[in-house]
């Protein structure tokens, strides 16, 4: 695996998204044949995140894909209270009294995973790969992949409908350029893979709104337009792109 990132950072992070993205369809039909939802995805995202971290740091790569503080301070990125704000939606509906064990604790462990591994394929590596030839391809390409990605959903038995898998890309590209934003410039994934683990494990506690299922996507297409779309044009105007005299190694 080493020889081939030296030799092709690009199809290191390519071979790394098919992976992800099989292994992790296929973990799901396991799961439902085991009859313990998410049993064997959690397993397989546990295991990825800790090769994907232990390789990062055994290389000293830690650096380059942000596995350090920030280099700007949180006042400058609003306190990341955007990000908090759309991640507390999960709760607007409510929230669950009761909670079926193992499936939702497994679903928790899956979900935060999914939030390392999506983060450290879509806005570390891939971005990474691309940055050096050309900053702008890097950030479009890391933002839009990781949005369209989301429409396996309609072929994986999520039971996600067209409208909702819609919505959800929609979501996922405006969030891609904005943590893509923040990750360039403040140096550090961690920020965007806390949120990103949060919203996601967050759902798993979300109880369903007294509004219809058809009010509630057009609420949240509005709220994520409106939070994440001012939030993306504040980052935009308060960090310009300037590309660097040298790329992070």
């Amino acid at each position: 695996m080493t020889k081939l990132y030296q030799k092709s950072e690009m199809t290191f992070v390519v071979l790394w998204i098919v992976a992800y993205v099989v292994l992790t369809g296929l973990a799901d039909q396991l799961s439902e044949a085991v009859g313990i939802m998410k049993s064997v995805t959690a397993a397989l995202h546990v295991g990825m995140s800790l090769f994907l971290f232990f390789w990062i740091r055994n290389h000293h790569l830690s650096r380059k894909y942000g596995f350090c503080r920030p280099e700007v301070p949180a006042g400058r990125f609003l306190y990341y209270a955007p990000l908090i704000l759309i991640a507390s939606m999960a709760f607007w509906g409510g929230m669950k009294k009761q909670f079926a064990f193992p499936e939702d604790a497994l679903e928790i462990v899956s979900m935060c995973c999914v939030g390392f591994l999506e983060e450290v394929i879509f806005r570390g590596l891939l971005f990474r790969a691309m940055e050096k030839d050309n900053l702008k391809s890097a950030i479009l390409v890391s933002s839009l992949t990781f949005g369209l990605g989301h429409i396996v959903n309609l072929f994986n038995g999520s039971g996600r409908d067209p409208a909702s898998t819609l919505i959800q890309i929609v979501f996922a590209t405006l969030v891609g350029f904005v943590l893509v934003w923040i990750f360039y410039h403040g140096k550090s994934l961690i920020p965007c893979i806390l949120f990103h683990s949060a919203n996601n494990a967050l759902k798993v506690f979300s109880a369903e709104g007294s509004f219809s299922p058809q009010t509630e996507m057009i609420i949240s297409l509005a709220v994520t337009l409106v939070v994440l779309g001012g939030y993306l044009f504040y980052l935009v105007r308060a960090f310009p792109i300037r590309r660097e005299s040298s790329t992070v190694q």
